[in-house]
């Protein structure tokens, strides 16, 4: 009975531990609040793509799984960027790389192909805490993490599928 119990224990605490890092991960924004404006080059703020689609990516060159995204996301760009929508001028794509050293982010940019423009480099001192200001102000505790912009500038979705994505977009073109 007591082995019972203790067990019982152990996977109550496992869950609330599962329970309290979902909690901790998640975006601070959510769907339907405007989208924090920050300066991705010194000439265009997040805020000068108004009027398009936008799919706003927190990456890292050191990180697995947004590396296994970018096919997905070229997929997207290919396909949507340049075209007209009923209620947008276009579709873009901002990536923001959480660094600690520029010259990776600027490798990983050329060795992965991402040939959207719109790049910045959100300099982080601890990736552990993710203390870069633009993941910070986004409340993003983990990459990779997306965040879909309409073209008003309100997030529409946190973390969205590709499929949702695809399936947004593909339903608004002219």
């Amino acid at each position: 009975m007591k082995i019972l119990k203790f067990l019982l224990a152990i996977v109550l605490i496992y869950g609330a531990v599962q329970v309290g890092q979902y909690i901790y991960k998640m975006p601070k924004f959510s769907e339907g609040e405007v989208a924090a404006d920050f300066t991705i080059r010194d000439d265009l703020k997040l805020s000068d793509l108004k009027g398009n689609y936008v799919v706003l990516d927190f990456w890292g060159s050191w990180c697995g799984p947004c590396i296994g995204e970018f096919p997905k996301l070229k997929q997207l760009y290919g396909e949507y960027n340049g075209k007209q929508f009923t209620d947008a001028s276009n579709f873009e794509i901002v990536g923001v790389a959480v660094e600690t050293n520029e010259r990776r982010w600027r490798a990983a940019l050329e060795r992965f192909n991402l040939v959207w423009p719109h790049q910045t480099m959100d300099k982080a001192t601890s990736l552990r805490f993710f203390d870069s200001p633009i993941a910070a102000s986004y409340g993003v505790k983990e990459v990779p993490t997306k965040f879909l912009i309409d073209p008003e500038g309100n997030i529409i979705a946190v973390n969205p599928p590709f499929e949702e994505i695809e399936k947004l977009l593909s339903s608004k073109l002219k």
